[in-house]
């Protein structure tokens, strides 16, 4: 599976979306985002508890994932994404239900 063709695990899931959560990806104290302060301010927000998440946009997709779902993505902070973001793998139960939830084909 070609994750730079995907781009479903970065988007908040309807299980989510149907119970209002939109703090889907938790931004830890330690990550080494926090030591880019422009990629926190254009991707991090912090809920009414004062936690750290990843931005949602108004179609409920990472602020960082940049492309099409389905045809061609990529991760604008890759390189300092968070814990969560890293433990996502290609082929995974959560990667499949992320998937078939956004109607994209296992070999994209």
């Amino acid at each position: 599976m070609d994750c730079t063709r995907c781009g479903a695990c970065c988007t908040n899931p309807e299980e989510n979306r149907r119970e209002g959560f939109a703090a889907y990806v938790d931004v830890g104290d330690r990550e080494a985002l926090w030591r880019h302060p422009k990629i926190v301010a254009k991707h991090v927000t912090r809920d009414a508890e004062g936690r750290a998440h990843l931005k949602l946009d108004a179609g409920q997709r990472c602020t960082a994932l940049a492309g099409r779902l389905g045809k061609r993505v990529r991760c604008e902070i890759y390189a300092f994404r968070p814990a969560p973001c890293r433990r996502v793998e290609a082929g995974s139960e959560a990667c499949l239900r992320a998937r078939a939830e956004r109607g994209i084909a296992g070999d994209a």
